[in-house]
Order: structure tokens, then C-alpha cells, then sequence
């Protein structure tokens, strides 16, 4: 796409966009100043000023907490999140039913490729920096590239989104030193009016702007007014280097709300009642003695005296400060439990799920966990649809680019995330199938639940509703039916001897089975071959 110089340039339109910005961004450095004060601080560049640290703990116990838990939902460790599956219909329409597995297999390969690429990257780190800033602000900008994933909070990047939430302009603005920029562009900027080369000392602002156009996001970078050269880029929007990411979706806002936001009103409460108790207690530690000035016992000699010395005195002429607050302080104290304890489920931090009691079972504690997890599907959704599948889609396209995987047809495979909202779904179905077989065996007993139930594809619904693969795991019914086939072929042997295998030697198919079982059988009787046998 051409550069054109008619109209504002991208810092004008930065600068626009920024007072629609504002108040989130405030709205972002209030929450950051009770949870994690340097994640957003109050001045953004230059020297930053203080920072105040909060009188309380629990705001940025819970923002890492949030983020952790979902760093290990969207991207988990050796895991893979996603699932390449192939159209079964299309398959069947172009008569390709026999090569079904073999490309099964195929994709296989292919998403272990992927996930061998994010292991060895730094997405994890980046990712996990981004989720917090979501958690605080509720927006973030990622970059994902070959070189990595960079991340750009609300006070670096301005976006505009149409009706139902798709970006439709992104700004960005960073500042650099000279030296990262051409030399030829820096002449170019010199020789303008204005500028000098005293200018040129400090860091240059630069500016990026994308805008979609139709099904493409089309980008340049400008400093100073003109465009840097080379900078042009253009991609699909499907498969787009910029994903910008909102924790909390609000229709026709195009910035998210973060989730610190909706319990602000507790953090200011514990914060104001942790500062009362904190300096309340400083108070009430401060030892100090007085001395009546009538009375015989002078301040000098109590001073003065070590500890243990005997002096001259009366009793009733000194008396210790005392505050007198322990009444007030415990109904402060009460109220910060109470508090505490509802910012701790609501950031699904250890302590909430366990009741404060004698005795709590497992059962109880996978169950409070379990309905915790549950209240972050609206949040699961949002980032899977805004998140997962951008940047799965992303990195699969950088890979192909390189060379490293085959490009795959986009209306055969399509991408299907399995962590996130759909692993709280296969946990639901898990629960409902282990509550089902648990009660048909404890109704009916395990002999009739085997003559109805199928054990073969109830292991396999559990391996897959708690996220394992059962290739070569579990054993398949033609491995299974070898083994009866055998253990019922030694019990025979066993029981009755070889002669019970005589008919069969018959067979030419089962003599090499009955010349082995009469070997076994004599090694299990100790004794010697008969002489019939040895004469034939």
C-alpha cells in the first residue's frame, strides 16, 4: 500500500485517538495502584516519579494468581492446546475414507512441529505479562513474529473497533534511539525546518499504523512526520502479526474492561483498613512511660536506671501509655477477613478453596475448585475466540513460510482448541461419567455392569475428557481378545495336560501352538517325554 501524504499523519491520528483512550487509562492506573503499582505507573515516559506501595498484599496475590492459572489453561506446559481435525464430510465427498488415518497421522506430526516451536520460544514469558496487564487494565496488544512475542500495554497503542468488535485501526507508539533508524531516513529528517542536530540526541518517537482493509491489515511505520523506508507490510486478517486481546468485552467500546476493575471497591477498602491497622499497631507498639511531675519519683532516675537497678520511688508516680484501641482494632481486623476472603475466590488463589475447618475431604476441595474454575467461562470464551485461534493460525503461518510444515487447506483442516472453555466442558463430562458408572456398579453390581456397560469405550471417554492421548496406552480389543485367547490356552494346559491339545494337532495351523503347550505342559509336570512319543 502506497503512503499517503494527504490528510493527518499517524501521530496526528494517535494523538486523536488518545482522548477516547483516557479513561481507561485511568480507569487501568487506578486499579494498578492497589494491585501491582509499577505494572502501569502514573507517568508512562521520562523519569518516573515514587512509586506507592500499597498498605496490603492481597491485590497483587491474586493479579498473579489469575494469570498463572490462566497462562496454565491457554498455553500449558508440554501439552498440546489445540487439535488439527480434518472435515470428515469433505473426506467422504471426494472418496478419501481409506486415507483418513494416514492423515490423521499427518496432522499429528504437524502439531507437534507447532508445539515444539512454542516451547522454544519466549511466548510464555511474554504471554504471562500480557495476561496481567488484562487482568489489571483489561487490554494489551501482542506482536508475534519469527523473532518473538512482544508486548504493548493500553499506554503504547490506540485501536478503533467497528459494531461488533473487529479492529478496524490500530497506532502504536514507541520511542527508540536514533541509531535503531536508517541512516539515509536521519538525513532526510535533518535537512527538514525544524530540525537540527541538537534534536537528534534524544529518543525519536515512532509511530505504526495499521488499518484493515477489507480482508487485509495493511502497516508502515513514520517518525517526524515521514514515512520510515521499508517499513511497508501486508497481511490476511486471519493470520495478522497484531492481535490486540481484551479481558472484558463490553459491546460498542473498543477497549476492554480488566477484571480488577469490578472488585475495585474492595481493594479500597482493605486497603484503607490495612492502613488504619497498620499504624494503629505502630502506635499502640510504642512503649513510653510517664512520670508525675508532683510526685517524688523523678523522670531522670527511671531513664537512667539499667534494667534491674534499685531506686528511690513511688509506683503510683509513673504509669505506661496505652492506646486503648485492641476493641476497635478486632472489628477492623474482622472486616479485613472478610474482605480477604472474597478477593481470594475471586481470584481463584489456593487459600479460598479449602473452608477454614478441622476436617475438609478431597472430595469437597476438587468440588469448591471445580465450581471456582467454572466461573471463568465467559472469560475462557472471550480469549479463545481473541487469543488461542489468532495465534494459533499465527504461528502455523510462520512455519509454513519457513518451510518447516506443509500449508494445509484451509475448508479440509480446521484448528480446534481443546483447553480454555472446552476443557471445563470435558471436566463436566468426566464428573457426569464417573457419577454414571460409580452408580450402575454400586446399583447392580460390577458382574451386570460389564454385560451393559462398554469398558473399552468407557476408558477411552475418560482419557480423553481429562486431556490423554490413549494411542498405545490403552490396549485395543484384538490385543485383549490374544490375551484371553492365551490365558485360556495355558489354563487348559494346566488343567488337563497336552493330551487335552490332541484333537488340535490335527490342525496344521495350530501345530506350532501345541508342539509349544506340550513343551510348557512337561515343564509344568517335571517329568519326561512318554515313550510313545519318543517313538514317533
Amino acid at each position: 500500500m502506497e503512503y499517503s501524504t494527504q490528510g493527518t499523519t499517524a501521530a496526528g491520528k494517535y494523538e486523536t485517538l488518545v482522548s477516547s483512550r483516557s479513561t481507561y487509562d485511568r480507569e487501568a492506573k487506578e486499579s494498578s495502584k492497589l494491585t501491582i503499582p509499577s505494572l502501569i505507573p502514573e507517568q508512562t515516559s521520562g523519569t518516573r516519579a515514587r512509586i506507592k506501595t500499597p498498605f496490603q498484599a492481597t491485590g497483587s496475590r491474586g493479579v498473579n494468581s489469575l494469570s498463572n492459572k490462566l497462562l496454565m489453561t491457554l498455553l500449558p506446559p508440554s501439552t498440546a492446546f489445540f487439535k488439527l481435525e480434518i472435515d470428515d464430510l469433505e473426506i467422504k465427498k471426494q472418496g478419501q475414507d481409506a486415507l483418513q488415518s494416514e492423515i490423521d497421522k499427518g496432522l499429528r506430526t504437524i502439531e507437534n512441529a507447532l508445539m515444539n516451536q512454542i516451547e522454544i520460544s519466549n511466548d510464555r514469558v511474554a504471554m504471562f505479562e500480557a495476561l496481567k496487564h488484562l487482568v489489571v487494565s483489561g487490554n494489551v496488544l501482542l506482536y508475534l513474529t519469527d523473532k518473538g512475542l512482544k508486548v504493548y500495554p493500553l499506554s503504547k497503542f490506540v485501536c478503533k473497533r467497528d459494531e461488533v468488535g473487529n479492529v478496524l485501526e490500530i497506532l502504536i507508539k514507541e520511542t527508540v534511539h536514533p541509531q535503531a533508524l536508517p541512516l539515509e531516513f536521519l538525513e532526510q529528517i535533518k535537512k527538514k525546518e525544524n530540525y537540527d542536530s541538537d534534536m537528534m540526541k534524544g529518543d525519536l518517537d515512532i509511530y505504526t499504523s495499521i488499518t484493515r482493509m477489507n480482508d487485509d491489515f495493511f502497516w508502515f511505520q513514520e517518525c517526524k512526520g515521514e514515512k520510515i523506508p521499508n517499513t511497508d507490510g501486508r497481511s490476511k486478517i486471519d493470520v495478522t502479526p497484531f492481535i490486540p486481546l481484551r479481558f472484558i468485552r463490553v459491546d460498542g467500546e473498543d477497549y476492554g474492561r480488566g477484571y480488577v476493575e469490578e472488585y475495585r471497591g474492595d481493594l479500597i477498602s482493605l486497603e484503607s483498613l490495612m492502613q488504619a491497622i497498620i499504624e494503629g499497631a505502630a502506635a499502640s507498639a510504642k512503649t513510653l512511660f510517664l512520670v508525675n511531675p508532683n510526685g517524688i519519683t523523678r523522670a531522670a532516675t527511671i531513664s537512667k536506671a539499667p534494667n534491674g537497678a534499685v531506686r528511690e520511688g513511688q509506683a503510683s508516680d509513673i504509669s505506661v501509655m496505652q492506646v486503648g484501641k485492641s476493641a476497635d482494632f478486632s472489628v477492623a481486623f474482622s472486616a479485613i477477613q472478610r474482605i480477604e476472603q472474597r478477593l481470594e475466590m475471586a481470584f481463584l488463589m489456593a487459600r479460598s478453596v479449602q473452608r477454614d475447618a478441622e476436617r475438609v475431604t478431597a472430595a469437597e476441595i476438587n468440588l469448591m475448585a471445580q465450581e471456582l474454575e467454572n466461573s471463568l467461562g465467559g472469560i475462557y470464551s472471550i480469549l479463545t475466540q481473541e487469543f488461542q485461534l489468532p495465534y494459533l493460525k499465527r504461528r502455523m503461518h510462520l512455519l509454513v513460510r519457513q518451510g518447516k510444515v506443509p500449508k494445509l487447506p484451509d475448508d479440509l483442516v480446521k484448528p480446534k482448541i481443546v483447553t480454555g472453555l472446552q476443557g471445563l466442558g470435558r471436566g463436566n463430562d468426566r464428573n457426569k461419567l464417573i457419577e454414571f458408572i460409580g452408580t450402575v456398579a454400586q446399583a447392580l453390581g460390577p458382574d451386570v455392569m460389564r454385560q451393559y456397560v462398554n469398558v473399552d469405550e468407557a476408558v477411552k471417554r475418560l482419557a480423553t475428557s481429562i486431556g490423554i492421548d490413549t494411542a498405545n496406552l490403552v490396549k485395543t480389543q484384538e490385543e485383549i481378545q490374544a490375551e484371553q485367547e492365551a490365558a485360556q490356552q495355558q489354563q487348559l494346559i494346566q488343567s488337563l495336560g497336552p493330551a487335552a491339545l490332541g484333537s488340535r494337532l490335527l490342525d496344521p495351523k495350530v501345530n506350532a501352538e501345541a508342539g509349544l503347550a506340550d513343551a510348557q505342559a512337561q515343564q509344568l509336570q517335571g517329568g519326561q517325554p512318554d515313550a510313545n512319543q519318543e517313538a514317533q
